[in-house]
């Protein structure tokens, strides 16, 4: 059996030794170490022998395998670099090629418009207020001038998690917020960025969507202070020929108030499909605080007055880039968004 064993490990040596083939030498590393291989089937016999053999046998075939795997293992690395070194004379890479470059993103049309809007109002003066999105019925609605059965409230589809507490419909709550934080009759000026939700969807509404809430507090603020900020922003948004044309109109927390629309940024005015032939398109809604706000967050309305006002980021943004249909904002559609 010794010399079978001596016989085995020559010949599996030199097969070894001249293979060229990775896949040709796990074969014969199954053909000779493997459960059903040759070292294996000379094992079997071992049972012949007497119990003074064995060990001796059964180190040899140990010894055996030890320097056949070291063989395998050796020349296994050999192919692999002879492999390599193959592959990387067939294929040449030319340095002289230009590279190609990564896709990268940008920001949202919405994102670039908010950040707009914030930063002409920054530029006037007023602070960036965030709150929850998730809010309670008094602070969107209550302190807002808006009790449980004003009815008013029709006017904003609300998603209600419990009977008070709701996903806000609007920014206005920062109005009560900031106020309640604030040290009575203590000047504000503020804008509240963040989305909002409402049961809507169609070309003009979204379920969920963008909006600007803008507050100013303080000793004798008059309707002229609300026109002349406006008047700034749409002309920096829009462009310096841009005009404005002020609408009665009804919200409950502000009183006078007042409907914002710009003359045609498509047209300039003169009348299209656009404006509908007038001319004019609506942007916002805006008035002057109403007293029983400033009461509810602890404000003396005889002492301060105030005005607010509240920008639709989408309805904006649709104006700035000619967009006609709200929801392709909300599409994800990468040949839309690739123009931004």
């Amino acid at each position: 059996m010794e010399q079978q064993l001596m016989a085995l490990r020559e010949e599996a040596t030199l097969e070894f030794t001249k293979v060229t083939d990775l896949d040709v030498l796990n074969d014969l590393r199954v053909k000779y170490l493997g459960k059903k291989g040759s070292l294996t089937g000379i094992l079997r016999g071992m049972g012949a022998l007497n119990a003074d053999e064995r060990p001796r046998i059964g180190q040899i075939v140990n010894d055996i395998r030890a320097e056949l795997e070291k063989i395998i293992t050796a020349r296994s690395e050999e192919l692999k670099q002879a492999a390599m070194a193959k592959r990387l004379a067939s294929e040449k890479i030319d340095i002289t090629l230009p590279g190609h470059r990564p896709k990268l993103g940008h920001k949202h049309p919405l994102t670039l418009t908010l950040d707009r809007i914030k930063s002409i109002f920054m530029r006037m003066g007023f602070t960036v207020a965030e709150g929850p999105e998730v809010e309670s019925d008094y602070f969107n609605f209550e302190a807002l001038n808006l009790p449980k059965d004003h009815p008013a409230r029709d006017m904003q589809d609300s998603f209600y998690i419990t009977p008070d507490i709701l996903l806000r419909t609007h920014t206005s709550p920062m109005q009560a917020r900031y106020m309640q934080s604030k040290q009575p009759n203590e000047p504000v000026r503020i804008i509240a960025p963040g989305k909002v939700y409402r049961c809507d969807y169609d070309a003009t509404h979204s379920p969920v969507f963008q909006q600007v809430e803008g507050l100013v507090i303080d000793k004798g603020i008059r309707f002229s202070d609300l026109k002349g900020t406006l008047d700034l922003f749409a002309k920096e948004m829009f462009g310096s020929s841009v005009k404005l044309r002020f609408r009665p109109s009804f919200f409950p927390f502000t009183e006078p108030s007042a409907e914002v629309d710009i003359s045609c940024v498509m047209c300039g005015g003169q009348g299209c499909r656009t404006c509908k032939d007038t001319g004019w398109l609506e942007i916002l809604g805006s008035g002057m605080t109403h007293p029983g706000v400033l009461e509810k967050s602890g404000y003396d309305p005889n002492e301060v007055s105030g005005f607010a006002f509240g920008i639709g980021v989408e309805r904006t943004a649709m104006l700035v880039y000619g967009i006609d249909d709200l929801r392709l904002f909300y599409d994800n559609d990468s040949r839309f968004l690739a123009q931004f």
